[in-house]
């Protein structure tokens, strides 16, 4: 039996009967539930739905792309780099941007080109020391929703819309204690209570969104919002104890701030069987930060050292696996016991941690590293360890497969994955004056995979055709004879001059004003990240409403709900050559 992932939080077995939809009821609002075609992806095993009315001939799209006039000094280059579509094929499901830590948290398959190490759980030394797939040596990170046609579609069919209405969400936040620096001795009780206040406060958040039947817009950022108070506050105390101690301040932890509602039940109720295969399959090692007593004050370098090295080796181990390499468990274990003997001997503790050396692959079926059904398995992470009497939750709820097959599907997002026919990365200028260097390891996305549980403030219309760049759509558009369906992705252009990532991923980056190009009052114009993705779709595919984006299970693969992510890790000297070609207005192309 193939191992199924579990979420962050769990609910009890009385929630779950309710967890398997969400209220159709505000979809049907706003006229998007009109002609339903689902698709059982060739397989019977999920429903996939699209709607004719989401579909729009890209001819009968108004012009609406506005592009600024430069301006004196203005930053009127175009740099290009070259990083592929992904032929290697590394996809996954993991977020590593907007759900750090969440292991398959986007509930869709996104395309990765660019840095090879990547996953949800990368730090910044892992994709600095990663392989890339760009020709220029950049090992930036660029992914997003893979596109699927499905050709056996049938009309009529209510599954989907019947599901969504009996749902309730969940709440689903990324892990902390997975993410901690070596905890000084003399400070790991204070911290340990404020992890436990976090734990209580999301279980309470849980229990208020279960609560609701159906989707409630204003619960959902009632509770996010509560949320990501509590946690940045937390966030920054425990940084404050762990450094006053002689410890390191934890890194990145503003990118662990922000939870979720999730809906991803309603993946498990469409879900009726799935063929046997996997994709992309990651090691997984027990968890050793959550483990670890307090560290004596003369052991916390040598601890963090070991820590990093634990996490550089499961992130060499998985790029090896997306090269194909699969004969690697073996001898990971050894590195990791060498390294957890040290960690030991630094605690004065020798052998106390020989029980975490062990890994495994966490996806089953065909691929050919995968370790036998009877083969140990390290446990999910259902709930952090926790100090005595922290809330605990059911590890059972939720529970989701990972890609299945050679189409590497999940419940809900079936059919054939397109490739891209070329995907085109470039930085661009800004016309209202020069840019600087984006910082290295900086975050960013565009576009709302949520518009639906969220609102659409941050949702932009993405979809056009080859030969129309005058115009956008925020449906999948119908192209002519001849003319590539295409994704045109642009992302903030403005920095704020200090993070590299904010609480909600959003408020350290700004778009430039539409009509002038300038940047908002306190940010600074950054190289400006367009990505056009385009696709080889038969128009009779297009015209029948076959083709659309893998998608969370209440956008019901909405094409306002389109996306793209990225991570700076452009070297310094990479960066400066993209600023230096965008400010003397030059065309580069490396």
């Amino acid at each position: 039996m193939r191992t199924l992932r579990t979420r962050r939080w769990q609910t009890p077995a009385r929630a779950r009967a309710v967890r398997v939809g969400l209220a159709a009821a505000v979809l049907a609002a706003t006229g998007a539930l009109t002609v339903t075609f689902v698709s059982g992806g060739g397989q019977g095993s999920a429903d996939a739905a699209t709607r004719l009315s989401d579909y729009v001939p890209i001819e009968d799209v108004r012009a609406n792309v506005v592009t600024p006039k430069p301006g004196p000094g203005a930053a009127t280059g175009r740099f290009t780099v070259d990083c592929g579509v992904n032929r290697n094929g590394k996809f996954s499901p993991d977020n590593p941007v907007a759900q750090p830590g969440i292991r398959n948290g986007a509930e869709h398959l996104h395309d990765f080109v660019g840095n090879q190490a990547i996953t949800a759980d990368s730090s910044d030394a892992d994709l600095a020391a990663g392989g890339t797939t760009c020709r220029n040596g950049d090992k930036s990170s660029y992914f997003w929703p893979v596109v699927r046609i499905d050709r056996s579609v049938r009309a009529g069919d209510d599954t989907v819309r019947q599901a969504l209405a009996n749902t309730s969400g969940s709440v689903v936040c990324p892990s902390v204690r997975s993410r901690m620096p070596a905890v000084p001795v003399a400070v790991k009780a204070a911290v340990d209570r404020r992890l436990a206040e976090l734990d209580r406060a999301e279980v309470a958040a849980n229990r208020r969104v279960l609560a609701v039947r159906g989707m409630n817009l204003q619960v959902n950022g009632e509770v996010l919002q509560g949320l990501r108070a509590q946690r940045s506050a937390a966030f920054a105390e425990i940084g404050d104890l762990i450094r006053s101690a002689g410890g390191r301040r934890p890194a990145g932890l503003v990118s662990l701030t922000d939870c979720d509602v999730s809906y991803d039940a309603i993946h498990a109720s469409l879900s009726h069987g799935s063929e046997a295969g996997s994709a992309n399959a990651q090691v997984r090692c027990p968890n050793v930060r959550d483990q670890l007593p307090g560290v004596p004050r003369r052991a916390l370098a040598e601890v963090d050292r070991a820590l990093a090295q634990l996490d550089r080796q499961v992130s060499v181990a998985n790029q090896r696996l997306v090269a194909g390499r699969t004969s690697l468990l073996g001898p990971l274990r050894a590195s990791r016991a060498a390294v957890l003997d040290r960690i030991a001997a630094a605690l004065g503790r020798p052998g106390s941690l020989n029980a975490l050396a062990g890994c495994s692959l966490d996806q089953r079926g065909d691929h050919p590293g995968a370790p036998p059904s009877s083969a140990p398995t390290a446990s999910p992470t259902v709930s952090p360890s926790a100090p005595s009497g922290a809330p605990t939750a059911s590890p059972t709820a939720g529970a989701l497969p990972d890609p299945q097959g050679p189409n590497r599907e999940l419940p809900g997002n079936t059919g054939t994955i397109v490739r891209p026919a070329s995907v085109l990365i470039e930085y661009r200028g800004n016309p209202a004056g020069q840019v600087v260097a984006m910082p290295r390891f900086l975050r960013a996305l565009t576009g709302d995979a949520k518009p639906t549980s969220r609102g659409p403030a941050n949702a932009r219309a993405t979809w056009s055709c080859s030969g129309f760049a005058d115009r956008l759509a925020d449906r999948y558009p119908i192209c002519p004879a001849g003319s590539r369906v295409q994704r045109v992705q642009d992302f903030p252009g403005c920095w704020d001059g200090r993070n590299t990532d904010s609480a909600n991923h959003r408020d350290h980056l700004a778009f430039a004003d539409r009509a002038k190009g300038a940047c908002p009052q306190g940010f600074v114009a950054v190289p400006q990240l367009r990505i056009t993705i385009s696709y080889d779709i038969p128009r009779d595919v297009q015209t029948r409403g076959q083709y659309a984006l893998d998608s969370f299970p209440e956008e019901d693969h909405n094409p306002f709900s389109d996306h793209n992510d990225f991570v700076n890790v452009n070297s310094t000297r990479t960066m400066n050559k993209i600023v230096t070609c965008l400010n003397r207005g030059a065309t580069c192309r490396f």
